[in-house]
């Protein structure tokens, strides 16, 4: 089989460094045509370079970095310095990257990758969907060529911000809206799976044995990540969020879901951001939206742990 074609959209932030680390670690199964990055966990200027900081520590700076939006579509940009640290990956301490930062903007990537490409192309989206939402806007024509797009937002039960909301769509929830309501396959993966995903004391045992700088570089982003998860929710270890967008495009089978209709709130302060998930077909609009609902965790690891020893 062909590797899938995808794009990521990304903040990095700690699980979005693992998951890069997963995407990255399996060629044969994943194209990753290039890294988009947006401004999310911490501003852009540091998204970006983290990036390409992480690409080079996995040995893998052939694969071209974009940066995009640096501000949400109509609010501030809101950022998470209190869970991933100042530089977004606080805990570990990398070089400064030597792969250059492409001059092209993301969003002008996206829309000529998409347009050109002879194959529909998967976008995993692991932050605020602010390129996403712009290269919509500016080029509809990219709906066609998309073969779905897999993204870590929402939560059907109780955000991690708000009570209503999490993170990634209460940054920029217009741009949010424009995604679901765009009519592209799109699969969510919510608060209320990637909370099942804990890196407990056990699962982070094996990526300890590996012994490289790749297994060192994850425990060392997820023990300060970790701390303040594991504080602010009382569990065991902290949730890899990110990491099951690309665990999913791997492997399906780790998860289950349910079609439903999804829409975003855009107008009320109260619930901004909130991912209105209609499961019991209360409101009679057709699902556009395929909702993760559990993943088998241990599964999930094993899977990552396979993908952290490759880097060696």
């Amino acid at each position: 089989m062909l590797a899938k074609p995808i794009i990521i959209d990304c903040d990095p932030g700690a699980d979005d460094a693992i998951a890069l680390f997963l995407a990255l670690a399996f060629p044969e199964q994943l194209n990753v045509l290039g890294i988009t990055t947006v401004a999310g966990n911490v501003p852009l200027s540091l998204t970006q370079k983290n990036a390409r900081c992480l690409c080079e520590l996995v040995s893998k700076a052939d694969v071209p970095v974009y940066a995009g939006c640096p501000r949400p579509l109509l609010r501030p940009l809101m950022t998470a310095e209190e869970v991933h640290g100042k530089t977004g990956l606080d805990g570990i301490h990398l070089p400064e990257p030597q792969m250059p930062l492409q001059t092209q903007h993301a969003v002008d990537f996206l829309i000529e990758t998409l347009l050109r490409s002879t194959d529909k192309i998967t976008l995993a989206t692991l932050g605020p969907l602010t390129n996403i939402a712009i290269a919509l806007i500016k080029e509809p024509a990219i709906c066609q060529q998309m073969q779905e797009i897999v993204m870590m937002g929402g939560a059907v039960t109780q955000g991690n911000i708000t009570p209503s909301a999490e993170f990634n769509l209460y940054v920029d929830p217009h741009a949010a809206h424009v995604v679901v309501t765009a009519g592209v396959p799109l699969t969510i993966m919510s608060l209320d799976v990637t909370h099942q995903a804990i890196a407990t004391p056990e699962r982070l045992s094996a990526i300890r044995a590996i012994n490289s700088p790749v297994s060192a570089a994850t425990l060392g982003l997820l023990d300060h990540y970790g701390a303040y998860e594991m504080q602010r929710h009382g569990f065991l270890g902290p949730p890899l969020h990110d990491p099951c967008v690309i665990a999913y495009l791997l492997q399906p089978d780790l998860f289950t879901s349910r079609r439903a209709y999804v829409a975003i709130e855009t107008t009320s302060e109260l619930t901004m951001g909130r991912t209105v998930v209609d499961r019991g077909h209360v409101t009679n609009q057709p699902p556009n939206a395929n909702i993760a609902e559990t993943i088998d965790a241990d599964g999930f690891y094993q899977l990552l742990t396979r993908a952290i020893a490759k880097f060696t």
